[in-house]
């Protein structure tokens, strides 16, 4: 068609622009959720490197969500986004609740990898049932039954992708983390 005229401007219209706008914006508030639970689990833990072994999740909850919506034929839209968030919501309570119990053990003189496995092995049960819950839960929602079941079932396939990915993250990969970042650290606060 060649080059444009200079006199004619064009403007992009209609749903796409406050789409855009939107998704951006659920983007820096899953970003700000992430950074603002970092800096409350420092303090409550009062350690960055506990911390960070907790919020290590999070990227293996959202490569499960982009994975999940890619396997299904999805599209990341806001229903998607507030899955993730969910999803990021019970990683996060799942991954605080074995490193507090393996932190605890490795206070009480276990060495640090022992504790990790000990947290680990208390915990499972409790790691397991909240999964599952969920997932049980998540599962009519991703399969899309009933009225208007392809609108919302980007929400539950990417809850169940994320909380999958979260689940063999939190009791394979950070336990191994915690057992690295905390091999070196004193027992006293």
């Amino acid at each position: 068609a060649g080059q444009k005229p200079p006199t004619i401007t064009h403007e992009l219209r209609g749903q796409i622009p406050p789409m855009k706008q939107m998704i951006n914006g659920l983007l820096i508030g899953l970003l700000l959720a992430i950074g603002v639970m970092f800096l409350l689990l420092t303090a409550n833990f009062q350690s960055l490197k506990l911390a960070f072994v907790a919020v290590a999740a999070a990227p293996a909850v959202v490569a499960g969500v982009l994975i999940a919506l890619y396997v299904s034929g999805s599209t990341l839209n806001i229903q998607s986004f507030i899955g993730a968030i969910m999803a990021i919501g019970v990683a996060m309570a799942n991954a605080i609740l074995l490193i507090t119990f393996a932190e605890q053990a490795r206070r009480n003189g276990m060495d640090a990898k022992d504790a990790a496995v000990d947290g680990g092995k208390h915990r499972l049960r409790a790691i397991l049932m909240t999964s599952c819950a969920m997932l049980a839960g998540m599962l009519p929602l991703a399969l899309a039954f009933g009225e208007a079941g392809q609108q919302t079932a980007p929400l539950g396939q990417a809850v169940m992708g994320g909380l999958i990915a979260a689940t063999f993250t939190t009791l394979l990969v950070l336990p191994a983390l915690f057992a690295l970042l905390q091999g070196w650290a004193t027992r006293q606060s």
